[in-house]
């Protein structure tokens, strides 16, 4: 799954949103803002939910290695989303992102 996102552009201060959610009857409202850009080195924005509380952030840092690129992807402050939600649960995090850079990304590359 790669999110479309219409009018992206990697600029500190740039918002953007989208759904997602375990099911089609069961969507969140991801609301996102750039909130640091080293080009071609690091993206980091802020990650919150429409009507719920918490306050996450998200960066991707790009390291080269021998004749490759190595992405680190790091998703913190998870624990400020409500422990009542099963839905915001770490594992579903852990689970996704290891499924879109794992699997997503890599077939988005090579396609």
């Amino acid at each position: 799954m790669v999110f479309d996102l219409p009018g992206f552009t990697p600029e500190v201060g740039f918002e953007f949103s989208f759904p997602g959610g375990p099911r089609p009857d069961k969507q969140y409202i991801h609301l996102c803002e750039i909130i640091e850009v080293v080009p071609n080195k690091i993206l980091k924005y802020s990650w919150t939910y429409e009507g719920h509380l918490g306050y996450t952030t998200v960066s991707f840092e790009l390291f080269e290695e021998d004749k490759s690129t190595r992405v680190k992807l790091t998703h913190s402050s998870l624990e400020s989303f409500s422990l009542d939600n099963k839905d915001l649960a770490r594992k579903n995090f852990e689970e996704g992102w290891t499924h879109l850079i794992g699997i997503s990304l890599k077939e988005y590359l090579t396609a």
